[in-house]
């Protein structure tokens, strides 16, 4: 789900409601309002005095790079007005010039090489949040923007240009709708041709110096992809052998000279199973194999190859926190880095001349900004410096790192009687008075295969500051991050297992002396929403609340109704529902089935358009909670799709967060 951002600069127009109409008989009225694009039933009116409260954290932002316009340009994305959109940055804290005006937000920005033909950059677009997107060329010349891909409901994503800019890959659903085919585009005349139509999800990696061959992977699930290369002239696709028959793949490129590649991979090595995705570098001419990353117990979750052939830089994924690496090339030498802020590191983009590298840095207590790293004088400077609405960020509280046990054992050595940990960043409020016990919001990330990590959340901040809520964001069993092991343990038949980890957190929270195992909610998107439904049906008791944004109700009815291109893919995850053994589970875990359990007070948020959890899971778990008695608070936006992207509609789901908990976990 996107980023909230935020600002009820126009609080009295974007939170503007007509009067509730009663639907339904009167002894199962629903309140049902319809402002604009969104539909909510039984939300009451939004107070102005929370508005005010929360007006300053949703006037927070960030800044995330995309990589550099030139030899003195960065690339940002970053919102000023409703929508995120590029902007140019070309000094330290020098003015952000927008580029692109959109009432849509702008995504997968990606600018030409140094030697490339013309200057600008290629950016995707969907319409409403449905994620088929179109890739447009803005153009730094003329400053007007081309469609590149059909316009039609196609998905078109993953650019990667050639050296020289002629050629431009892509992954697109063109061909069939349901397989995403690798096309490649020549950028001068216009034509476009599929290189790759095996069937299946494929992605282009990157083109060979000379722009003759292609990188490309096949990808089934977070556990299991295949690497291979195009030649660009034959049209021929050769696989690479995979050690042990099945491995997950992060990334190829090559390296400077064409022949060796770097890629990201848990292979065994000599036959030893790898728990982590190591950097490798591998010369298949010469049969050199180094991983570069071996001294590093946990994934590279990002590298680049500077285009100057001297410098590799990765990042290393250690227990959520981002830790940033330079290499030199080609001996592959550590070299020295000034230091950085404790956070997560991305969006990693060498400077033309390699002799800079920047960045995107975000940390617990402060928004994504975008640094340069001068590589030579070790210095680290500054380009942007995000708002954080006003307020005070040595008040913004950062989380504590906590390990609790779960239901079963494991011989890690983490635990002292066997059982397996689970860990979970940990946001208490400050200045507790002694004695007061905290309530406590559950936040489950979704995915499943996605990780909680201590980056900037403006809502977190306001529980925590605002309202005295603490908040606990665990990485269940199945999380990405902690091996490929603990990834596997909730895979299919044992989907449930990840459940029990939140009633294990329950029975941690009974065991903290400040927190109020009274008053505990739960709060969760996409396989996030499934959680949260699950927890409420699991846990009637000990829950008080919950918020289910865009979530899961039923697998199977899920399954049959996202979109055609992410089914198979979903399938290696979850499932296949036409198994009748998996469909007979499904029924048997679906929260949809198990309605009548959840008794806790329930609001489903949803986007109509998403074309990965479909707005009929919603509708379905709502109608089935009401008929409970349950007064389930309902919020569709008509023009959104898998989370809300747009800032109004993001400012009015916090807002009406925020009273849910104020009413059913404050009792205020």
């Amino acid at each position: 789900m996107a980023a909230l951002a935020a600002a009820l600069a126009f609080a009295g127009t974007a939170f503007a409601q007509a009067a509730p109409e009663p639907v339904g008989t009167a002894d199962k009225a629903v309140f049902r309002q319809e402002q604009g694009n969104r539909i909510s039933e039984n939300i009451p009116a939004i107070p102005d005095a929370l508005i005010e409260r929360l007006n300053r954290y949703q006037n927070t932002r960030g800044a995330d790079v995309a990589g550099w316009l030139d030899a003195d340009c960065l690339l940002v994305a970053t919102r000023f007005a409703e929508t995120a959109q590029a902007h140019r940055v070309c000094q330290p804290l020098g003015m952000r010039e927008q580029l692109t005006f959109y009432p849509e937000p702008v995504a997968g920005l990606v600018p030409s090489p140094p030697q490339a033909w013309r200057d600008g950059f290629v950016f995707a677009k969907d319409n409403g949040g449905d994620e088929f997107s179109q890739l447009y060329w803005f153009d730094a010349e003329t400053r007007g923007s081309t469609l590149l891909t059909d316009g039609k409901r196609t998905q078109n994503t993953g650019v990667v240009l050639s050296r020289d800019g002629s050629l431009m890959a892509y992954t697109s659903t063109a061909r069939n709708g349901t397989d995403r085919d690798i096309w490649v585009r020549d950028t001068r005349s216009g034509e476009a041709r599929a290189v790759v139509t095996e069937g299946g999800s494929w992605e282009a990696l990157d083109f060979s110096p000379d722009g003759r061959r292609l990188l490309v992977s096949r990808y089934v699930s977070i556990a299991e992809s295949y690497p291979g290369e195009v030649d660009l002239d034959t049209g021929a696709l050769t696989m690479f052998p995979v050690d042990g028959g099945k491995a997950a793949f992060d990334g190829f490129q090559y390296a400077p000279d064409g022949r060796a590649v770097y890629f990201v991979s848990d292979e065994p090595v000599d036959g030893n199973t790898e728990e982590f995705r190591t950097l490798r570098y591998h010369d298949p001419a010469s049969g050199a194999f180094e991983i570069l990353s071996a001294d590093i117990p946990w994934d590279v979750s990002e590298f680049t190859v500077a285009d100057d052939g001297r410098h590799l830089a990765f990042v290393s994924n250690e227990d959520g926190i981002g830790r940033l690496h330079l290499l030199s090339l080609p001996d592959h030498r550590p070299v020295a880095l000034p230091e950085l802020p404790i956070g997560l590191v991305g969006g990693l983009a060498f400077s033309p001349d390699g002799g800079r590298l920047a960045l995107t840095l975000n940390s617990a207590t402060s928004p994504s900004d975008a640094y340069v790293i001068d590589i030579g004088a070790r210095e680290l400077t500054r380009w942007t410096r995000s708002e954080v609405g006003g307020l005070d960020a040595d008040r913004f509280v950062a989380p504590t790192l906590v390990h609790f046990p779960t239901f079963d054992t494991v011989d890690d050595g983490d635990s002292t009687d066997g059982r397996r940990m689970i860990p979970a960043f940990y946001y208490r409020p400050a200045g507790t008075p002694p004695g007061r016990k905290l309530p406590v919001v559950i936040q489950i990330h979704g995915g499943p295969e996605s990780q909680a990590r201590p980056g900037f959340s403006p809502t977190a901040q306001f529980l925590v500051n605002e309202l005295g809520v603490a908040v606990l964001v665990p990485n269940v069993r199945g999380s990405a991050g902690y091996g490929k092991t603990y990834l596997g343990l909730d895979n299919a038949a044992k989907r449930e297992d990840s459940v029990r980890d939140i009633g294990a957190l329950l029975d941690w929270i009974a065991a903290r002396p400040e927190l109020d195992a009274d008053r505990v909610g739960v709060y969760g998107g996409s396989y996030g929403g499934y959680m949260v439904l699950a927890s409420l049906m699991h846990y009637p008791e000990r829950i008080c609340a919950g918020v289910d944004i865009v979530g899961i109700s039923h697998f199977g009815t899920f399954l049959k109704n996202t979109e055609d291109y992410r089914r198979d893919l979903r399938r290696a995850e979850y499932g296949d529902e036409r198994d009748p053994a998996m469909a007979a589970l499904f029924d048997r875990i679906s929260p949809l089935n198990g309605a009548s359990r959840i008794t806790s007070p329930l609001f489903v948020a949803q986007g109509r358009n998403d074309p990965r959890v479909p707005w009929t899971e919603a509708e379905q778990i709502v109608e089935a909670v009401r008929g409970n008695g349950q007064p389930v608070w309902y919020l569709l936006f008509s023009d959104e799709g898998h989370g809300f992207r747009k800032k109004s509609n993001a400012d009015y789901f916090i807002a009406a967060t925020m009273l849910f908990w104020q009413q059913h976990l404050l009792d205020e």
